[in-house]
C-alpha cells in the first residue's frame, strides 16, 4: 500500500500522471460501457438467432416433414389403388425417398427444437411416423386390409396432430425470444445512455481539471516563448509548479537568460570585431573599394583614398565610381575607370607617381563589387631583377667554361648549355628537351667517337650521388684526342646535373706541373727535391759496392753580371750553365740546380777521389769560359765542394752539408777552385754558427759601441767632424772588429737593428761636440734594400734633435748596383730630410762615373788603396789627382782615407784634396777621446804631433 501510494502521490505531482490518471478512468468507464453493451448485443443476438435460425427453421423443417408425410400417404393410397407391377414399383421407390427425406426432416426438427415441448411434440410425431411406416410395412398383399389401413390412418391422425403442435409450440417460442430480445435491448439502450451521460460528465471533469493543470501554464509558458521568439528579453517569466511545465517554465527562463547573455556577448563581439575590421582595413597595406549595385561607393579605407589622390575622409557620400572616374584626373581618374573596367580577373595599373597597382574585383550578392587595390612596386621590381637574374644566369650557362646537361627525376633532358654543344660537336636543334640521358650520351658519343654509355647510368649515377656528393666518372677520351672530365650530382627531386669540362689543357698542364715539381723551370734540370731522392737511390745502392761523391757548385760574380746585365740575361747564363754542366758529366750522374746560381752533382761510381777531381777540374774550365749572351759577354767562375758516400755521409742532409762545408772553404781559399770535404771545415763551420748566434743575442745585451775616427779639413787646418766605427765588445772574445761581423750581421739581416741603433747613438754622441763637427755613419747596401734607411735616419734625428746639416751617410758602389731607380729615390728622400750624403771607397766599383751623374753626391772618399801608394813611383798619384779634379768640378768634397804618413798627409795638401783621416791623425777610439783629438788638431798648425803607430 505505501508502495501504492508513493507511486500515486508521484504520478499527481507530474501532467503526466495525470494524463495518466485521466486516461485510466476514460479507459475504465470506456471499457464498462462497452462490455456491457456486448453483452446486451451477444444476448440479443442469441436470442435473435433463436428467434430466426432456430424457430423458423424448425417450423420449416417440421413443415416439410409434415409435406414429406402428407405425399406417402398419397401415395400409400395410389399404391393399394394400382393394379400394375410396374406401376407399384414405381410408387414402392417413391415411397422410400419420402421416408428417407421425412426421416431427415424429422431430425433436424427435433434437433432445432426450442422448448420442452416443442421437442416432444416432435419426438411425438417422429413416433408415429414410425408407427405408421411400421403398419404400412406389415401390409404386404394387394388386397385391401382395412383393418391394417385403419391402423395406419390413425397412426398417420397422430402423426399429423404431433406436426401441427411442433409447429404451434415452435411458432410461440419464436414470438417469446422476441419479446425477451425487445426487452433486453431496451434495458441496455437505457444503461448506455446513462453510461454515455456519466462518462461525458467524467470527461468534462477530467478535462477540467487537466485545463486547469496544464492549459494555462501552458499558455502562459507560450506567451513567455512567444514573447522570446520575438525578441523581447525583458519580461518576467511566469512561477511554475515542479511538474515538467514548471520545469519547462524555467528551462526557458534559463534560455532567455543564456540568449540574453550570448546577444549582449555578440553585440560586444560584434563591435569588437566590427572596430578590428575598421583597424585593420585602416592598417591594412590593400586599398579596398566597396561599391554597391546602384555604383555608389559605400566604404573604403585610407590605402585605397591615397591610390585615388583623396585626402582622408574627403569622399562625398554617395559618390559613384563612374562620377569619380569622369571628374578626376590623375590617378584618381585612371584608378577609378580601371576599378569600373576590371573582371573577376587580375588587372595591373602603374600611377603616375610609378607605383603599381594590381587590382582584384569581386561581385557581391546584391550586384555590386569588392575591388582590392595591392601596391606590387616591390615585386614589380622583384620580377625585374628576377628576369634580369634569369638573363645573367642564361648568359653564365651560355658562357661558362663547362657544358652542361640538367636532367629530371626521369632521366629526361631539361637544361642544357651552349658549351656542352661546343665540346660534343652538337647543333642546339640535335638537343631537344625531353631526351633521355642514354638518347643525349649516345649522341655525344656518335659525335666525337668514344664508347657509348650503359643504359642504366643515370640511374648509377643518381645513387652515387644520392647523399648530395659528387662523382666523377672516367674521364671521357674524345677521337680527337681531347679529355672530357664528367661530373655528376644529383638534385633535389630526384633529378641529376652533369657537367663536362674539357681538360685537356689541364691534363697536360699537370704534366707539366709533375715535371716541374720535379725539375728545375729555368734550365730543365732536377730540383733539389729530385736531387734528394737521387741521392736516397744512390745510398740504397752502397750495399752492392757501387760509391759515389757529391759536387756543390756556387757560381762566382754571378751577382754582378745579374745586376749589370738585367735579369734576362742572368738567367740565359743560368741555362747556358746548365748546358756545360750536363756535356760535363756522364748519363749515369745527375746535375740539379738548387736554387739561383747553385748546382749539384751525383757522380755515379767514384771509385778514387781523382776521379772527382778531374770532374772538378774540367767543371771550372769549362764554365769560367767566356759567355755570349744577346750581345754581351759575361764570364763567371765556380766554386765547388766535394764529398764522398759512404766515407762523409750516408744521408742527403749530411751529404749536401758537408758539400756545401767543402764549399764554403773554397770560396774562402779565393774561389774558382774546388775542395774535398775535410772534418776540419766542418769546426771552422761550426765556428761560424757560433758567431752568428753570440751576433743575434749581442744587439739585446748592449755589447756594442761606436768608435770614433777623426775626419781632417785640409783648408780649416782643424777636426772637421768623425766617423762612427762599431765595435762589438763580447765578453769572451774580447773587441772584435767590424770585419769579422759586420758581412754575418748583413746575411742574417742583423744590420737593419743594428745600423738603427748606430745612426741613434751617433746623432746622440754628436750633440755633445762643438757646433760645426760633423759625425759620419756608415750605411749598408742591405738598409737601402729593405727601404727603412730613411725612417731610421729621421728617427735618429728627431730623437737627438741634431741638425740633418751636421749628419752625414756614407755608401758604398754596391748600394747603386741593385734596382737603381729605388736606390736614387731613397738617396733623394734622405737628401730632401737635409743630410749629406758621401761616396766610400770610390774608384773602386765598375761605373762610378755613371753613378756621380746620376746622383749629386755631397763628398767623394779616395779609397786607402791609392792613398797608400801616392807617394811612389805609380799611377796612383795620378788617379788621387785626377778624382780630387773631378770632386772640384762637381762641386764635391774629396776626403782621402787611410792616411798613415806625414809624406802622404803633404802629397794630399798640395794636390788640393779638402779632407783627410787615418792613423796619421788617431785611431779609432770611444767617445770620450773625441774631445782630445778636436783639442790636439785644432790649433791651426796642424803640427802637434802624430798618433802612435
Amino acid at each position: 500500500m505505501e508502495a501504492f501510494g508513493t507511486i500515486t502521490g508521484k504520478l499527481l505531482g507530474t501532467i503526466r500522471g495525470w494524463i495518466v490518471i485521466a486516461f485510466l478512468i476514460m479507459s475504465a468507464i470506456t471499457g464498462a460501457l462497452g462490455l456491457s453493451a456486448a453483452s446486451s448485443i451477444r444476448r440479443t443476438d442469441e436470442l435473435v438467432s433463436q428467434t430466426f435460425d432456430r424457430s423458423l427453421m424448425s417450423i420449416n423443417y417440421a413443415r416439410a416433414a409434415a409435406t414429406d408425410f402428407a405425399g406417402m400417404r398419397t401415395a400409400e393410397a395410389r399404391r393399394w389403388m394400382v393394379t400394375d407391377p410396374a406401376a407399384r414399383t414405381v410408387l414402392d421407390e417413391r415411397l422410400v425417398g419420402l421416408q428417407r427425406l421425412l426421416a431427415e426432416d424429422l431430425e433436424i426438427a427435433v434437433e432445432r427444437a426450442q422448448s420442452e415441448r416443442a421437442t416432444r411434440a416432435a419426438q411425438a410425431a417422429e413416433q408415429a411416423v414410425a408407427a405408421w411406416t411400421e403398419a404400412r410395412a406389415r401390409i404386404t398383399d394387394l388386397g385391401r386390409d382395412e383393418a391394417a389401413y385403419a391402423d395406419l390412418d390413425r397412426h398417420a391422425a397422430v402423426a399429423e396432430e404431433n406436426f401441427d403442435l411442433f409447429i404451434n409450440y415452435t411458432a410461440g417460442d419464436g414470438f417469446i425470444y422476441r419479446q425477451q430480445a425487445r426487452a433486453i435491448v431496451a434495458r441496455e439502450t437505457r444503461f448506455n445512455l446513462l453510461g454515455t451521460l456519466i462518462a461525458v460528465l467524467l470527461s468534462g471533469t477530467v478535462a477540467f481539471c487537466l485545463a486547469r493543470r496544464i492549459m494555462n501554464p501552458l499558455a502562459d509558458a507560450s506567451r513567455a516563448a512567444t514573447r522570446i521568439a520575438g525578441g523581447d528579453l525583458s519580461g518576467t517569466m511566469p512561477a511554475g509548479g515542479g511538474d515538467e511545465v514548471g520545469t519547462l517554465l524555467a528551462a526557458m527562463g534559463t534560455m532567455r537568460d543564456n540568449i540574453r547573455h550570448a546577444m549582449e556577448k555578440e553585440v560586444a563581439q560584434r563591435i569588437s570585431a566590427e572596430d578590428q575590421l575598421a583597424d585593420a582595413l585602416e592598417t591594412s597595406r590593400e586599398g579596398i573599394v566597396v561599391v554597391d549595385e546602384a555604383g555608389r561607393i559605400t566604404l573604403t579605407n585610407s590605402q585605397a583614398e591615397d591610390y585615388l589622390g583623396l585626402s582622408s575622409g574627403t569622399l562625398a557620400p554617395g559618390s559613384t565610381i563612374a562620377r569619380l572616374a569622369e571628374g578626376h584626373g590623375g590617378d584618381s581618374g585612371t584608378l577609378a575607370q580601371a576599378l569600373l573596367s576590371a573582371t573577376d580577373e587580375r588587372s595591373e595599373l602603374r600611377l603616375a607617381d610609378g607605383r603599381w597597382l594590381r587590382i582584384s574585383r569581386s561581385d557581391t550578392r546584391t550586384g555590386g563589387f569588392i575591388a582590392v587595390c595591392s601596391d606590387i612596386t616591390l615585386l614589380k621590381i622583384q620580377e625585374a631583377t628576377l628576369q634580369s637574374t634569369n638573363l645573367r644566369l642564361d648568359t653564365a650557362l651560355d658562357n661558362m667554361s663547362q657544358g652542361l646537361c640538367l636532367f629530371d627525376s626521369t632521366g629526361r633532358l631539361t637544361v642544357v648549355n651552349r658549351r656542352y654543344c661546343e665540346i660534343f660537336g652538337l647543333a642546339s636543334a640535335q638537343l631537344p628537351f625531353g631526351l633521355t640521358y642514354h638518347e643525349v650520351a649516345s649522341l655525344s658519343a656518335a659525335r666525337c667517337d668514344y664508347p657509348e654509355p650503359a643504359p642504366d647510368a643515370f640511374v648509377r649515377a643518381q645513387a652515387e650521388t644520392a647523399s648530395g656528393g659528387t662523382v666523377d666518372a672516367d674521364f671521357l677520351h674524345l677521337g680527337d684526342g681531347r679529355v672530357v672530365a664528367v661530373s655528376h650530382k644529383a638534385v633535389r627531386g630526384g633529378g641529376l646535373v652533369a657537367t663536362y669540362e674539357d681538360v685537356t689543357e689541364r691534363r697536360e698542364a699537370d704534366a707539366r706541373i709533375a715535371f716541374m715539381a720535379r725539375h728545375d723551370v729555368l734550365t730543365g734540370l732536377p730540383n733539389r727535391a729530385m736531387f734528394g731522392e737521387r741521392i736516397e737511390e744512390a745510398v740504397a745502392h752502397l750495399g752492392a759496392g757501387s760509391p759515389f761523391s757529391v759536387l756543390c757548385l756556387d757560381l762566382d760574380r754571378f751577382k754582378e753580371v745579374n745586376d749589370t746585365l738585367g735579369h734576362p740575361v742572368g738567367d740565359a747564363l743560368l741555362r747556358a750553365v746548365a748546358d756545360r754542366l750536363r756535356a760535363c758529366v756522364r748519363d749515369v750522374d745527375t746535375v740539379a740546380r738548387l736554387g739561383g746560381d747553385e748546382f749539384a752533382i751525383i757522380l755515379s761510381e767514384t771509385g778514387r777521389p781523382q776521379e772527382a777531381a778531374v770532374l772538378a777540374r774540367r767543371i771550372v774550365e769549362v764554365v769560367s769560359a767566356p759567355y755570349e749572351i744577346d750581345g754581351h759577354r759575361a764570364s763567371v767562375g765556380v766554386s765547388i765542394g766535394v764529398c764522398f758516400a759512404p766515407g762523409d755521409g750516408t744521408t742527403c742532409d749530411k751529404l749536401l752539408k758537408n758539400a756545401d762545408v767543402a764549399l764554403y772553404r773554397a770560396k774562402a781559399d779565393g774561389r774558382g777552385t774546388w775542395r774535398f770535404f775535410e772534418a776540419e771545415m766542418d769546426i771552422s763551420l761550426q765556428a761560424r754558427r757560433a758567431l752568428e748566434l753570440d751576433l743575434r743575442e749581442a744587439l739585446a745585451r748592449e755589447e756594442f759601441e761606436l768608435h770614433y775616427q777623426p775626419i781632417y779639413d785640409f783648408r780649416a787646418r782643424r777636426v772637421g767632424g768623425f766617423e762612427a766605427l762599431v765595435r762589438w765588445r763580447h765578453p769572451m772574445r774580447g773587441l772584435v772588429p767590424p770585419g769579422d761581423f759586420i758581412a754575418v750581421a748583413e746575411e742574417i739581416g742583423l744590420i737593419v737593428p743594428l745600423g738603427a741603433w748606430c745612426l741613434t747613438t751617433a746623432c746622440t754622441e754628436a750633440m755633445r761636440w762643438p757646433d760645426g763637427i760633423k759625425v759620419a755613419v756608415n750605411v749598408s747596401a742591405v738598409q737601402f734594400r729593405d727601404e727603412v734607411i730613411v725612417e731610421a735616419v729621421r728617427q735618429a734625428l728627431s730623437a737627438s734633435r741634431l741638425p740633418p746639416g751636421r749628419l752625414e751617410l756614407e755608401i758604398t758602389e754596391s748600394v747603386l748596383l741593385k734596382d737603381n731607380l729605388a736606390t736614387l729615390a731613397t738617396l733623394y728622400a734622405l737628401r730632401r730630410l737635409g743630410v749629406r750624403i758621401a761616396m766610400d771607397d770610390f774608384g773602386t766599383g765598375y761605373s762610378s762615373l755613371s753613378y756621380l751623374r746620376s746622383f749629386p753626391f755631397d763628398k767623394i772618399k779616395i779609397d786607402q788603396s791609392f792613398v797608400r801608394d801616392i807617394t811612389n813611383k805609380t799611377d796612383s798619384g795620378l788617379i788621387v789627382r785626377a778624382v780630387i779634379g773631378l770632386g772640384l768640378s762637381l762641386g764635391m768634397r774629396t776626403t782621402a782615407e787611410g792616411i798613415e804618413t806625414e809624406a802622404q798627409f803633404e802629397r794630399l795638401r798640395s794636390e788640393g784634396c779638402d779632407e783627410g783621416q787615418g792613423y796619421y791623425f788617431a785611431r779609432p777610439s770611444p767617445a770620450s777621446e773625441v774631445p782630445k783629438a778636436i783639442e790636439r788638431w785644432s790649433r791651426g798648425t796642424g803640427e802637434t804631433g802624430r798618433a802612435v803607430a
